[in-house]
């Protein structure tokens, strides 16, 4: 599948076309069309055979004409083209969080800057403060945005790596020489970034799967290839790796290659206890080196004393104590939610009507959506006027006689201003059925301002629940200054659910203080965060965040039944 790829070549273009000083709309129509391709479950290969490009969200007659010369020649004259009128280390600098393109436009055109390591230098001698519009704050945060950069670099969002590493597995399981295979690795454990794609694979004739495995259509370079473990580079610049083993030693090595580290040496240390050695290839007496089990996952885990622990609870945070105990979780399963809290429309930033996504919802399994499009203040994702709520919530009374079987829900993504109060008032908001709040400006408040400016929000009586708590973006901009403990605690005390936003570049609330929440018996909601209705097939990556925070089915107001969601709201 070349999804990834073209949605990649899109938002390159957008990138060059923000350093060309083009209008924000037209570079957000190439981001919102990479997006939407990014998550098509179809192969935009066989759409383009069908003529059926323009039925995809935010494509158009023109961008489809595009897509269609780079899927059918595997090059675009016009993103070639742009690529010359730019300085190449431009686009790299553009991933600096916190630099947008008139900054970086500034910072060559005054200093010919191309490189990081260039703009990391300028910054460090000060000399980028001098410049119109930076300042010696800016300047800082550039040198803080380069260092988030480092960190990051080199891994994938969950999205990409679960996308890529799913469709390898799809076609490695028609190879007729393999009996087992599985995604390994943090990809298993669903981490919110990833490094490399691990697949493990059983098998008798591991030179016929290391052949099958090399050809694989999305291969660019073949970096290694033995008996027992490949490596290749897929077309999107992630690296894969394959191992296979014995038959009897695959769930050894699943357990072994699955991770994470931490997990593993703490899981080595009890076998040793009970007189064991466990390795990659099984468990063994430690004396005789005998074979005691291997082929099985949960026959390791019970051997050495503790019932199975699911992958994502395989940080050691306490997954031991509780299997010792019989008293891990029952985590929150991938089918149990029946809808989505919040997702934007045509009304606000979104590309799609109400009764579109309604329809879409309803045709994956769902039993109600939640439309929070922004509040008023928000003029970039145009905000909902107080007029404008009202005829929304018209329009949503009239769908809503449309299903017997199925519930649109009017909500709000209500902005909390600089100083704690809310963008609508209180009249406004009881015209919600729910009402989410969450910060959209003012992200460099101190901590205790901050921390005070939400709790304020969350003391309203009409509020609900809180939006992507830390406002975070993953690689591109770090949490706000917060006291997240802080936040959980008020939670409690105004009841409000807290959001697990399911958009792979937040992923916000994280497992961590997720887990920490539940401790203190908060309840959660998830949202996409849609702006399209491929969107909504995120919700996986939410539900994986709450499966790594320990939470349950009861945690979730997702997965109640929907008369008990709209007892509750």
């Amino acid at each position: 599948m070349k999804n990834q790829l073209v949605a990649n070549i899109l938002y390159q273009i957008a990138d060059l076309l923000d350093l060309k000083g083009e209008i924000f709309f037209k570079t957000r129509a190439y981001r919102m069309a990479a997006q939407s391709i990014e998550v098509l479950e179809e192969d935009i290969e066989d759409l383009v055979k069908k003529d059926r490009l323009q039925e995809i969200p935010g494509v158009g007659e023109g961008l489809a004409k595009k897509i269609k010369e780079l899927v059918e020649t595997g090059k675009l004259n016009y993103f070639e083209h742009l690529k010359k009128e730019i300085p190449e280390g431009l686009i790299k600098l553009l991933n600096i969080p916190g630099l947008g393109p008139k900054k970086v436009a500034a910072i060559y055109k005054n200093l010919k800057i191309t490189t990081l390591k260039e703009l990391q230098h300028a910054a460090q001698e000060g000399k980028l403060r001098h410049l119109d519009g930076f300042g010696e704050i800016t300047e800082q945060n550039i040198i803080r945005g380069i260092q988030l950069l480092e960190k990051t670099s080199g891994r994938a969002l969950l999205n990409v790596a679960y996308s890529d590493g799913f469709n390898y597995l799809k076609y490695l399981e028609k190879c007729k020489d393999i009996e087992k295979v599985d995604i390994a690795g943090s990809l298993r454990r669903m981490k919110e970034t990833i490094g490399d794609v691990d697949i493990l694979a059983s098998s008798n004739n591991p030179d016929n799967v290391m052949d099958c495995f090399v050809t694989f259509s999305e291969v660019q370079q073949i970096l290694s290839k033995g008996p027992t473990k490949s490596s290749v580079l897929l077309k999107d610049n992630i690296q894969v790796d394959l191992r296979v083993v014995e038959p009897k030693s695959y769930g050894a090595a699943l357990q072994y290659f699955t991770g994470s580290k931490e997990h593993n040496v703490t899981l080595r240390g009890y076998a040793i206890k009970k007189g064991y050695k466990l390795n990659e290839y099984g468990l063994f007496d430690k004396n005789t080196e005998k074979f005691i089990a291997g082929k099985t996952e949960e026959e390791i885990y019970r051997k050495i004393g503790f019932t199975y622990i699911e992958p994502e609870l395989r940080e050691n945070r306490g997954e031991f104590y509780a299997a010792k105990n019989k008293n891990l979780p029952k985590l929150v399963s991938y089918n149990e939610v029946i809808g989505d809290f919040h997702v934007h429309s045509i009304w606000s930033d979104g590309n799609d009507s109400i009764e579109e996504l309604a329809n879409y919802a309803k045709k994956i399994g769902y039993s109600f959506i939640g439309i929070t499009d922004h509040s008023q203040s928000l003029k970039i994702a145009n905000g909902l006027s107080e007029d404008r709520v009202d005829k929304k919530i018209q329009e949503i009374v009239k769908l809503n006689k449309k299903f017997s079987d199925f519930k649109i829900f009017c909500g709000t993504e209500c902005d909390i201003k600089t100083d704690g109060t809310l963008d609508y008032n209180d009249k406004i908001l009881k015209k919600f059925d729910f009402v989410y709040i969450g910060i959209h400006s003012g992200f460099k408040m101190d901590k205790n301002k901050m921390t005070d400016r939400i709790i304020k929000g969350m003391d309203n009586e009409n509020v609900n629940f809180l939006a992507h708590p830390t406002g975070r973006l993953i690689g591109k901009r770090d949490p706000y200054e917060v006291d997240i403990e802080k936040i959980i605690d008020a939670a409690k005390e105004t009841d409000t659910l807290i959001e697990i936003n399911a958009f792979p570049d937040r992923l916000d609330l994280d497992d961590y203080h997720a887990k920490l929440a539940k401790e203190k018996k908060i309840k959660f909601v998830l949202g996409t965060d849609s702006h399209n209705l491929n969107h909504l097939l995120f919700m996986k990556f939410g539900i994986a965040i709450a499966r790594r925070g320990w939470l349950e089915k009861k945690d979730v107001l997702n997965t109640y039944k929907l008369k008990e969601i709209e007892k509750m709201l």
